[in-house]
């Protein structure tokens, strides 16, 4: 049986909402076409723990820099604008704030947007994380387009799209945990429809 709370947020006409948690963030980005695709709202959080050499974000590294802030109000500020059409998650390390951004994500997928996510972590990494770590599952869950895998300065490539070296996919995972199918992203199509370059 449903219980009344989870009815009545299917059955009403309001927003999505979201519980209200403090995430440590190095700054916001209200829209944004160089981070996915179509119009997004980029969140860029505090902390990583990979401070890969050559990271073009190095003041997001320290834990305990960048600004205080709670999930309530990023999703406050993501429905001001309603020409966004999905949301990215970037950093510093995106999964070490799992749980947090896993609730906005969730949100956004009940608002139809999009959810893009980076990682220092590979796929696969990240999968392994998720079977002790529900926030980690919770945020795979959620999001729909993941860019993995640490930023290599050796395999640095400025035609890469949405990502900075070579060894860094750009993948479709829409479909976790139902699914180890791997799409790889060649681009994404003026409707902002993902268009694959292989499978595996």
């Amino acid at each position: 049986m449903i219980n009344s709370s989870r009815r009545n947020r299917f059955l009403s006409n309001s927003e999505p909402v979201v519980a209200d948690m403090p995430i440590r963030l190095s700054g916001i980005v209200r829209e944004s076409i160089v981070d996915g695709p179509q119009l997004r709202f980029v969140v860029f959080v505090q902390g990583c723990p990979h401070k890969c050499p050559g990271c073009q974000n190095p003041d997001t590294h320290d834990i305990n820099g960048g600004f205080l802030t709670s999930t309530a109000v990023i999703w406050k500020n993501i429905l001001e604008n309603p020409s966004v059409r999905g949301v990215t998650f970037s950093g510093g390390e995106p999964f070490i704030w799992a749980e947090e951004l896993g609730e906005i994500a969730r949100a956004c997928k009940e608002r139809g947007l999009s959810v893009m996510t980076y990682s220092g972590w590979t796929f696969e990494q990240l999968k392994k994380k998720a079977e002790k770590e529900p926030g980690v599952k919770k945020l795979l869950v959620y999001t729909d387009y993941l860019v993995d895998g640490p930023y290599i300065e050796e395999e640095r490539n400025l035609e890469l799209l949405f990502r900075g070296s070579s060894n860094q996919r750009l993948i479709d995972i829409h479909n976790y945990p139902n699914s180890d199918t791997v799409n790889v992203i060649d681009f994404f199509d003026d409707s902002g429809r993902a268009v694959y370059k292989n499978s595996k």
